[in-house]
């Protein structure tokens, strides 16, 4: 179950991470990278989107949906 933004938590982000599934494997890096780039400058309107706790705070996970791909493209 994905976590809901959270702005306490989004305050201590101190990495990202971006999930890719297997349906995106063909899609060049160049793309991927812009699309990652463009969903964390916006998580909150990320479907799926975790806060992974780390030694120096969190780490945002966002898993891409098919959703987000349609909204940043």
């Amino acid at each position: 179950m994905p976590d809901t933004f959270d702005a306490y938590r989004e305050s201590l982000v101190m990495e990202t991470s971006t999930v890719w599934p297997e349906e995106y494997d063909e899609m060049e890096r160049e793309e991927k990278e812009r699309i990652a780039q463009a969903l964390h400058a916006d998580p909150e309107s990320c479907a799926h989107i975790d806060y992974v706790r780390v030694h120096t705070g969190f780490c945002r996970q966002i898993t891409v949906t098919a959703e987000d791909i349609e909204r940043v493209a």
